[in-house]
């Protein structure tokens, strides 16, 4: 089973124009606000006709603009799971739930399917209650009932952590991957939040202004980002530009460093980037003097700013994150990095 996307869209300051394919699993839409996340969502629904392009979903088209077809939304067997879940507030659990299932018309077969979705989303016992009644958390079992109880061919979330606390959204995280597994077809998240894609993604793609610029296993694309807004928007904090000395020696011209890397340095580099977890003080390749500017203290780690000693001025500090228990006694005179933690970033 797979869903198949090549589209374009004019959306006034760019286009969107994003060609890929998901297979089951689920696969997270990272970016920024604004990039055409949610517009790519709405897309693939019906809810917003692409000015060009095909959507195909397990061979069955549901868009193609050179064949003039464009499903209804509901003929396509789309789950879309809103933001703010869009539950109806004057129905009662069951009949929001019910919503999902108008097309059949077995009374039987209707009260089966409900029972058996108040159970799997643990909702049994609160099927009369209405949603001012019941949690953030029962709030988005109720809606995602709604959508599984017509046994849609994929599910798409739109930020469906947002309205939610932050405690209760680490919480409802495993959940919601748990019951996203058992689905068995395919998922598409969209989020500008980078641990939330990576706790529930096995595929992550990186939008920026309506384009994809990567899409990747997740553990490799935190590994190997590719070029500058994936790595920002994974979370890296450390980005200077960088050329090409050879096949495994960048320079950092900002920084006054040369670094040695494990990967081949390709043509067309751009920058280099390092997490500021990567920093060891034991390290003996690419080790080189710093100086210790600030440091900021967070819950469960520290954050220390240095420069290194033929670091520019107009250059920011660098970051070097560790856990407490592990914060030197004094600041180390130099730093090292592994080869293999040089992220080698292009346009």
């Amino acid at each position: 089973m797979s869903l198949i996307v090549d589209i374009r869209k004019a959306l006034g300051g760019f286009t969107l124009d994003v060609s890929f394919t998901a297979e089951n699993g689920i696969t997270s839409l990272l970016g920024a606000s604004g990039c055409g996340k949610s517009m790519t969502l709405k897309c693939i629904a019906g809810i917003e006709k692409p000015d060009e392009g095909h959507i195909e979903l397990d061979g069955r088209v549901l868009f193609d603009s050179a064949q003039g077809i464009n499903l209804p939304p509901q003929k396509r067997r789309v789950g879309y799971l809103f933001q703010n879940y869009a539950l109806f507030p004057n129905m009662t659990v069951r009949q929001n739930i019910l919503c999902g299932l108008n097309r059949e018309k077995d009374r039987a077969a209707k009260e089966k399917r409900l029972r058996d979705m108040l159970r799997m989303m643990q909702l049994e016992g609160l099927d009369e209650r209405k949603p001012a009644q019941l949690s953030g958390g029962q709030q988005q079992r109720v809606a995602l009932a709604r959508i599984l109880v017509n046994d849609p061919q994929i599910l798409l979330l739109d930020e469906p952590f947002s309205a939610l606390d932050g405690h209760l959204r680490d919480s409802l995280k495993v959940e919601m991957r748990d019951l996203l597994e058992d689905f068995g077809h395919e998922v598409l998240m969209v989020t500008h939040d980078r641990n939330e894609a990576y706790n529930m993604s096995r595929m992550i793609a990186v939008m920026d202004k309506g384009r994809f610029l990567t899409i990747k296993p997740t553990k490799e694309l935190f590994a190997d980002p590719g070029s500058v807004q994936a790595a920002i928007l994974t979370g890296c904090k450390n980005i200077a530009a960088a050329r090409r000395v050879d096949e495994h020696t960048v320079v950092v011209p900002a920084w006054g460093v040369r670094f040695e890397t494990k990967e081949k340095v390709r043509e067309g580099l751009c920058a280099v980037g390092i997490r500021a977890h990567y920093f060891n003080p034991n390290a003996v390749q690419n080790r080189f003097p710093v100086r210790f500017v600030e440091e900021m203290e967070e819950p469960f780690e520290t954050i220390l700013h240095f420069r290194y000693e033929a670091q520019s001025g107009e250059s920011p500090a660098i970051w070097w994150r560790l856990s407490k228990e592990k914060r030197p006694q004094s600041f180390p005179a130099e730093l090292g990095i592994a080869p293999a933690n040089v992220l080698l970033l292009y346009e």
